[in-house]
């Protein structure tokens, strides 16, 4: 019996280790899944950044995931003000133009970093039609419209709604434009989410629904500088554009209503090449643009999967990728940055200092009958994506 018993208590003693140890390991299970969720986690903070000469309130928002990208977006006019991305050696650095207060956005600049509408790009001397009727808008880039007016989407105060999920964190803007805001008809409800994900990639959707016909093109307006020093141009960044056309325009920078190929130009980009290679040789296109102010046609047989655009940078390894499903591009080469805005650690942004990718329609396609149509009509949802994915090459 006192064998029996013996057993029966070393038996007991055995179990009760088993226990132990697989509840340890279901704590230490435990814990490296909290411990992969935390890593995974992707935050977003509110802060305030300031009033506007009106009284307005405006907030920053900053996205941050565990890969050492970072996005502020301010509400006044849903800029990116602050891009971080690492570098080959790991070190995390702002890539895009922007300022260090509120003042400075409310001045006249180039829409750095701007959410751009209702109609993104240039219209022919502020005018289109829509069923017989002629719309005359604000001319702010003489003789032509551009970018929405003076008081486009770039200079309001756009609501925020913020939402976190693992690996995502997603910040969606609205702005309501009222009918005839700037001469556009309708009342267009604006949508713009910004999301970004823990593999650095930052999508940008854009939706829209008006209760009056009407145009819409949206894009985004930043300014990228891979290098990270705003001191540098963008001269040395290796470009791929994926259109075998180009949108080319007149001495106002209106597209002539013709697509031209870029075989044997200075726009062809369908393989890798310096920005810098070509933009100083004679042609009559570069000359209108002073540089590179132009849309091209892209070729985007999976829209929204597609890579139309990458940008590499050398000396910091940086890349940057890019997909949409919009049919055409506006690289422009930051030529007309002239050395008169200040840079937050002061000196001042200079000549060709930045470039822009703006995903869009054709400029002045309401008066372009062959260019993919603009107009929304009531009933109808406006939706477009574009994605910015960042990585290095060491």
């Amino acid at each position: 019996m006192n064998v029996l018993k013996r057993c029966v208590f070393g038996i007991s003693l055995l179990s009760l280790a088993a226990i132990s140890v697989q509840c340890k390991n279901d704590k230490k299970m435990d814990e490296a899944t909290v411990s992969s969720d935390k890593k995974a986690a992707v935050t977003i903070e509110k802060s305030e950044y300031g009033t506007t000469a009106k009284g307005e309130k405006v907030d920053s928002y900053k996205l941050k995931n565990q890969n050492g990208m970072e996005v502020d977006i301010i509400t006044f006019g849903g800029r990116i003000t602050d891009l971080k991305v690492p570098n080959k050696e790991g070190v995390s650095e702002n890539v895009v133009i922007g300022f260090n207060s509120l003042a400075q956005y409310e001045k006249e600049n180039p829409f750095f970093g701007a959410l751009i509408g209702r109609y993104g790009n240039r219209i022919a001397k502020g005018k289109f039609s829509l069923d017989g009727k002629e719309y005359q808008l604000a001319i702010n880039n003489a003789p032509n419209a551009l970018h929405g007016g003076p008081q486009g989407y770039f200079n309001v105060v756009w609501k925020a709604d913020e939402t976190k999920s693992g690996d995502t964190a997603t910040l969606k803007l609205s702005y309501l434009s009222k009918d005839m805001e700037e001469g556009y008809p309708g009342n267009l409800k604006v949508f713009v989410t910004y999301t970004l994900t823990n593999d650095n990639q930052l999508e940008v959707l854009y939706e829209a629904t008006t209760d009056k016909k009407t145009v819409v093109n949206l894009t985004q307006h930043s300014y990228f500088n891979l290098s990270g020093d705003f001191t540098k141009t963008i001269l040395d960044h290796e470009l791929t554009l994926n259109a075998d056309k180009l949108v080319p325009v007149d001495a106002t920078l209106i597209p002539t209503g013709k697509l031209d190929d870029v075989a044997n130009t200075p726009f062809d980009f369908r393989k890798p090449k310096l920005i810098g290679k070509d933009i100083a040789v004679k042609n009559e296109q570069l000359e209108r643009g002073k540089g590179y102010d132009h849309c091209w046609v892209l070729n985007n047989p999976e829209k929204g999967k597609t890579i139309i655009a990458k940008v590499y940078h050398a000396a910091s390894g940086r890349v940057m990728e890019m997909t949409t499903d919009e049919p055409g591009v506006q690289f422009y080469s930051g030529n007309f940055l002239d050395g008169t805005l200040s840079m937050p650690n002061g000196g001042t942004f200079a000549h060709r200092t930045g470039l822009c990718l703006e995903t869009e329609h054709y400029p002045d396609s309401p008066n372009q009958k062959n260019f993919p149509t603009t107009v929304l009509n009531p009933g109808e949802n406006y939706k477009t994506k574009t994605t910015f994915k960042f990585s290095v090459i060491k």
